[in-house]
């Protein structure tokens, strides 16, 4: 029986119709459900220690349910909304989905700490030996890293330079050697900003050996970890790191959300792609290839971001919080299945 699961057995504090059975019943009935329940006997096994067929001991388990002398509770921990999680998973036609209950102090902050925690675990469980583990740059994805203490042996290789290659110590470089510490695995990080002056740099950087030897990692990745960002300051890296004209370049466009240099309108359409020239980072169509792609994003502030672009079909799971939860359930449209992987824009 999974952890998760407890079987509350009692005979004395059944519900009223319960007590229409005489006690000698309430009394096996209650002996019944903790075999059944609790020890993991066959209904056979305990139709032979009781001396009755196994078909009365199935119609005493099922009278037992109807009448509240056995409750079952599902749990999972406290921090995790299991109901939240499955109704996102089906609206999305995600392959995972994870709600993690929002920090009262922090509803409207962007990418809750505890987020990184439960991804942390979540790759745990999704990563395999000998698997290929890409890490794009990312707040969330960072706290990821830093919660990690399990990973099976793996590459881990980075999918985006960095926000500030002044602080590449700090950041994904340092996120992709955590990880693959972890995993015992070789990594193989990036030194270089995400967004450069012009294509050319971009072209000269990318053919660097240590850089190209990332990129060629990039087709082999087989689970990838990505952040969402909304098009504002403070919670979108590329918007911040471009300037007030290219902003609005890009926002007369459309642009509504952004995940590793890739920007998208409210459908989940890329738009702006000629910025793509400009960056270090995977490129969509890679993206779309990778088996799983694991989004970490939350907070109501990311709401629209984040269902833009989980309609764009680059990503198969998602962790998030209530706050950004809650915005996705009523926003639009139900949308094609994520784990279609088909491109919004048909090209």
């Amino acid at each position: 029986m999974n952890s998760s699961e407890e079987i509350a057995v009692s005979g004395m504090s059944a519900g009223r119709s319960a007590m229409r059975m005489g006690p000698a019943e309430l009394v096996q009935a209650a002996a019944m459900a903790r075999r059944f329940y609790l020890e993991g006997k066959s209904k056979i096994q305990i139709a032979e220690e009781f001396g009755v067929s196994r078909f009365k001991v199935a119609r005493v388990l099922e009278t037992a349910l109807e009448r509240d002398l056995v409750r079952i509770e599902i749990r999972v921990p406290a921090e995790l909304d299991a109901e939240r999680s499955d109704a996102l998973r089906a609206r999305y036609g995600l392959r995972h989905a994870v709600v993690v209950e929002s920090p009262a102090e922090a509803e409207e902050s962007p990418d809750p700490e505890n987020l990184g925690e439960v991804a942390a675990d979540l790759l745990g469980e999704l990563v395999n030996e000998g698997d290929v583990l890409g890490l794009a740059w990312g707040r969330s994805t960072i706290h990821m890293a830093a919660a990690l203490d399990r990973l099976p042996p793996c590459t881990v290789v980075q999918l985006t330079g960095v926000y500030d290659a002044g602080t590449a110590e700090r950041g994904s470089v340092e996120a992709v050697r955590r990880a693959a510490q972890v995993s015992g695995g070789d990594a193989h990080p990036i030194y270089a900003p995400m967004l450069l002056p012009d294509a050319a740099t971009a072209t000269a950087l990318r053919n660097q050996t240590g850089i190209a030897r990332a990129f060629e990692h990039f087709d082999k990745v087989t689970v990838a970890c990505v952040s969402i960002g909304s098009w504002e300051p403070g919670i979108s890296t590329v918007h911040d790191m471009l300037s007030d004209e290219e902003r609005a370049h890009y926002a007369s466009l459309g642009v509504a959300a952004e995940m590793s240099a890739h920007l998208f309108d409210s459908e989940g359409r890329r738009v702006g792609r000629d910025l793509g020239e400009r960056c270090i980072t995977v490129k969509a169509d890679q993206l779309r290839r990778i088996p799983e792609v694991v989004a970490i994003a939350g907070g109501q502030r990311k709401g629209p971001a984040i269902d833009a672009v989980l309609r764009s079909g680059l990503v198969t799971s998602l962790v998030t919080d209530t706050s950004a939860a809650d915005y996705l359930m009523t926003a639009g449209p139900a949308p094609k299945s994520a784990l279609n992987r088909t491109d919004p824009d048909g090209v």
